[in-house]
């Protein structure tokens, strides 16, 4: 049998094909890794910032506002308070974020098997799958990452935390797999919503300069990247964020029934309106909204350095 029949074998070229998917899904995985691993490390202490605002007290507030909180924070902590429970979105949102690049890419490549340009809503769809996807690590990183965050001594009632490790074994002892994912559904929710509005926002940005200018994807520079990725996190933020005060409040809520302060989400809401008005749902929205831009432009700096150097 000659080479060019080998070659044009259908059994050789399905596996080529298969080769090439698996190949693909390590470099959007990796690449992904990448980009969350920088995400937190810019974003982290501004995240911690925002929590703590998020879950305060109303009617005995710890911080008077954004900067008193960083003030309180660099005094009683000093700069490793900003850092508290980074090792588990170090790991897990590096994971979570190679997640939402692995099934954003493969959806644009379910919609376009052939390089076509994807429609809006096909954009919108993608990314919601992603954010999906990611909710099943995201939901317990972030439970673990925000009850670190708001704990500031280890005086009083309830469960005091080492670390994250000794957070997810005391949970888990006490409170089963449905302790860890505490705040689940309106994850799920955010996540759609967010990644959803994310990856349109940074996908029609890229597709359009990319017909203006008439350069391949590859070829965009590092501060039209970082343009597009800050734009991104603010589609994002400014979609969601009532609904990321909703999930931290009940996730830091107590474990036990008798002593939460919400039954469920729109028990949640309602006691929010009730008592704070339509601002209780954009407390600590300062600190967010100075993380959007560097933390997201790094995402996907990072991500996109890493597709270029790895796919040549």
């Amino acid at each position: 049998m000659s080479d060019v029949a080998l070659s044009s074998s259908p059994a050789l070229v399905v596996e080529k094909k298969s080769a090439v998917k698996k190949n693909q899904a390590i470099i959007d995985c990796a690449s992904g890794t990448v980009g969350g691993i920088l995400q937190v490390l810019v974003g982290q202490p501004f995240d911690t910032v925002k929590v703590r605002l998020q879950t305060q007290s109303i009617t005995n507030p710890v911080y008077s506002g954004m900067m008193d909180c960083v003030r309180q924070t660099k005094e009683k902590e000093g700069l490793k308070g900003f850092y508290k429970g980074t090792m588990t979105p170090l790991v897990g949102i590096g994971a979570c974020v190679s997640i939402q690049f692995v099934v954003l890419q493969a959806m644009k490549r379910f919609y376009s098997p052939n390089g076509e340009s994807l429609s809006n809503t096909q954009f919108y769809i993608s990314g919601a799958a992603s954010g999906l996807a990611n909710s099943v690590v995201s939901g317990p990183v972030e439970h673990i990452r925000t009850r670190l965050q708001v704990q500031t001594s280890s005086s009083g009632s309830g469960m005091f935390f080492r670390g994250p490790i000794d957070a997810i074994k005391q949970i888990y002892a006490s409170h089963g797999l449905a302790g860890i994912y505490k705040g689940q559904g309106i994850t799920m929710v955010r996540e759609f919503q967010g990644y959803g509005a994310y990856f349109l926002a940074y996908e029609w940005l890229v597709k359009k300069s990319m017909e203006h200018s008439g350069r391949a994807r590859s070829d965009l520079p590092a501060w039209e990247v970082c343009t597009y990725g800050a734009a991104a996190g603010y589609a994002m933020w400014g979609t969601i964020y009532p609904i990321d005060v909703i999930k931290s409040k009940l996730q830091t809520d107590a474990f036990d029934p008798a002593n939460r302060k919400y039954s469920g989400v729109l028990d949640c809401a309602r006691k929010t309106l009730a008592v704070e008005g339509a601002a209780g749902f954009f407390r600590g929205i300062g600190p967010c909204l100075l993380r959007a831009a560097p933390s997201n432009a790094a995402t996907f700096m990072g991500f996109e350095l890493a597709m270029r150097l790895l796919s040549n």
